[in-house]
Order: C-alpha cells, then sequence, then structure tokens
C-alpha cells in the first residue's frame, strides 16, 4: 500500500468520523463543539484536494471555509446564545423521518450519478503537461465565472439568506427591559415633600445637639 492510498485513507475517516461526531449526542449538544469538529472535517477535505494537486480548492478551503465560514458560524452560534436547557432534546416527527427519506434519496441518486460517471474512466496522470494547468488560479476561475456562474451566485445567496434568517431568529429569542414606567405626579410631590421633612427634622435635631 503506497503512502499516498495511507494519507486518503487517513483524510477519508477524519473527515467522515467529524461530521459524525457532529450528531452525537455526547458532543451534538453543544453547538462550540460541533462548529470545532465541522473544522476539522474542512481540514480534512482540504487534504484530500491537496492529494489531488488541486492547490487552488486546498488554499480556498482552508481561507474561505475553515476561516471566514466558520467565523460566522461561531458570530451565529453566540449571537444565539443558546444554553443547554434551550435545546430541546431530539424526538421523531413526521418531519425528520420525511426529511430523511427526501435525503436518502437524493444521496441515492448522487451514487448513482457518480457510479454511471466514473464507468470506465481511466486514471488520470497530473505529471502529464496536457494536465499542467489542472487546478490553477486561471482555469478555476474560467469556469467558475462562466460554466459555474449561476450555482456559484445561488450558493451567495443562500450563505446570505441563512445569516439573515439567524440573525433574525436570534432577535426574537431576545428579552427586552421596558423602560421603567415614571410614577405619577402627585406620588412624587409626597415623595419631595417626605424628604423636605426628613432634611428640617435632621437640621433641627443638629441644631438641638450643638446647643
Amino acid at each position: 500500500m503506497s503512502a499516498e492510498l495511507v494519507i486518503f485513507y487517513v483524510l477519508a475517516a477524519g473527515a467522515v468520523g467529524s461530521a459524525a461526531a457532529m450528531l452525537l449526542p455526547t458532543t451534538g449538544r453543544n453547538p462550540i463543539h460541533s462548529a470545532l469538529l465541522l473544522i476539522a472535517a474542512l481540514f480534512c477535505l482540504a487534504g484530500l484536494y491537496a492529494l489531488l494537486s488541486a492547490h487552488l480548492l486546498t488554499a480556498l478551503q482552508i481561507i474561505v471555509y475553515a476561516g471566514a465560514i466558520m467565523v460566522l458560524f461561531t458570530f451565529v452560534i453566540m449571537l444565539l446564545n443558546l444554553s443547554p436547557n434551550e435545546i430541546l432534546p431530539a424526538k421523531l416527527t413526521l418531519t425528520k423521518i420525511v426529511a430523511g427519506v427526501l435525503g436518502l434519496f437524493v444521496f441515492g441518486k448522487l451514487l448513482t450519478a457518480l457510479t454511471i460517471a466514473s464507468a470506465g474512466a481511466k486514471a488520470v496522470d497530473l505529471a502529464d503537461p496536457v494536465y499542467a494547468n489542472y487546478g490553477t488560479i486561471k482555469t478555476v476561475g474560467r469556469m467558475l465565472y462562466s460554466t459555474f456562474m449561476v450555482p456559484f451566485e445561488l450558493a451567495s445567496v443562500l450563505l446570505l439568506v441563512a445569516a439573515v434568517a439567524a440573525v433574525a431568529l436570534a432577535k426574537k429569542s431576545l428579552k427586552y427591559v421596558d423602560a421603567p414606567v415614571p410614577p405619577p405626579a402627585k406620588l412624587t410631590r409626597l415623595a419631595h415633600k417626605g424628604d423636605d421633612h426628613d432634611a428640617e427634622a435632621g437640621d433641627g435635631h443638629h441644631g438641638g445637639g450643638h446647643h
């Protein structure tokens, strides 16, 4: 077994293990722990990109996703400020069952598409001069802003909507303290009269003690 294959298995196990640990009851109940595990999964994915000689995607994975995007996630988690008591225990509902079935369906379709697309595929030697521009900024940029421009912009809009929705949900859960209602004017005058009477009594007491 080559060293490259060993590194691939280690990185793949790290990515899958970190993603699975986010759903476990011991770590999934703490949002910060889940965010840290997601960072670990993103770093493992960046290592897989490096094995494919996609160095630009490796750098973008670390700088953009493991860096900027995770800072945004952590900011949203801190803004929500959910205590363990506010996190309800997991319950099996009809919505979750439907979501699980649809998720398995989409995963099956994706696996089928990958199997059909990779049928008869041959290994590519990245050292071949024909693939000298593979993974470079120029090649990726041309594909990103021409062939895959619509999915790229949709992903940007999706992230923006998710951030706005998180802030809107956080505002609903925040508890604002109302300004105190001022007392009626009559009570205010009585309070001032009481203070003046106490002050006069105090002055008379000090005066009698002096004599």
